[in-house]
This record gives C-alpha cells, structure tokens and sequence, in this order.
C-alpha cells in the first residue's frame, strides 16, 4: 500500500541499513491506524468494514512512522513534549467510529 521508498522520503533516509526498521513501523503504523478506524485498509472499500487508502490516511501513517523513528524510545528525556496541530488524530477524527 505504501512504497518503502515513500516512508524513506518522509524521513529523508537515504540509506538502506535501517530497511527492516523501518519496514516494521510502516506495518505497525496501517495496524495502529486500522483499530484506531476500527476499519482494514484496502484500497477500494467493499465493505463497512473496510476504508480506502486516501491521502490522509497515508499521511496519518507516515506522521506515526516519523514519530517511531525519531522517538525509539517509550520516554524523552529532555524535551517538552507537545502534540503536533493537525496531526495523527486530526486526520483520522472523522474516520473513527462510535
């Protein structure tokens, strides 16, 4: 659904040592996004259950991804942590079911 090549963009990685990384929070990130929507992504929606795979919906994953990869850990130590405006949750808000 998304290229590696798109994630390496969005992190400005030019290198392939951390592939499998990075490969591991793009699977994490659609998992993540999926229950948050309770919805799969697929890329035409068939079902109710199902939701496509739109431009903020792949933004919302690569955001999740940036953030895993510059945040490798459960705690900054440091640093003032503040949400960013229109992130994550703004762009799947609507999305979410109640």
């Amino acid at each position: 659904m998304i290229d590696l090549a798109l994630v390496k963009q969005q992190l400005r990685v030019q290198h392939d040592i951390e592939d499998d990384l990075l490969n591991s929070y793009l699977q994490s990130a659609i998992a993540h996004v999926e229950q948050h929507c309770d919805r799969k992504i697929v890329e035409a929606p068939a079902n109710e259950d199902e939701m496509a795979m739109t431009p903020d919906i792949t933004q919302a994953i690569l955001l999740l991804v940036g953030h895993w990869y510059a945040n490798r850990e459960a705690v900054v130590i440091g640093a003032v942590p503040s949400a960013v405006q229109l992130g994550v949750d703004r762009l799947l808000w609507y999305r979410k079911r109640f």
